[in-house]
């Protein structure tokens, strides 16, 4: 089974930097696109960054000039380094991958999401 596992997250003062990572595990044949979406308490899931398997990249207004998503292919990882963080931007922050894997004799092309990550931005 595939799975996405995310790791980085914390406490930071506001304008500190964190990483968040993410990497997908399984049988994975290729990956479409990777990103990360984050959820405040009370408001719905959000788009931060994509990456596609060829390295174009997508923000959100909120995360341009702020944040950088990146990725290692050969070892099938994400990245979010996160940079002036303002108190706004806390929220648990979650992976996600639509990929192709293998199993079962079979290709399978599906969504996956991590179990998320809290980062909180505070004095």
């Amino acid at each position: 089974q595939v799975q996405l596992e995310e790791s980085g997250g914390g406490l930071v003062q506001p304008e500190g930097s964190l990483r968040l990572s993410c990497a997908a595990s399984g049988t994975i044949v290729s990956i479409n696109v990777m990103g990360w979406y984050r959820q405040a308490p009370g408001k719905q899931r959000e788009l931060v960054a994509t990456i596609t398997g060829g390295g174009s990249t997508n923000y959100a207004e909120s995360a341009k000039g702020r944040f950088t998503i990146s990725s290692d292919n050969a070892k099938n990882t994400v990245y979010l380094q996160m940079n002036s963080l303002k108190p706004e931007d806390t929220a648990v922050y979650y992976c996600s991958a639509r990929l192709t894997d293998y199993r079962n004799s079979r290709y399978y092309i599906g969504d996956y999401w991590g179990q998320g990550t809290q980062v909180t931005v505070s004095t």
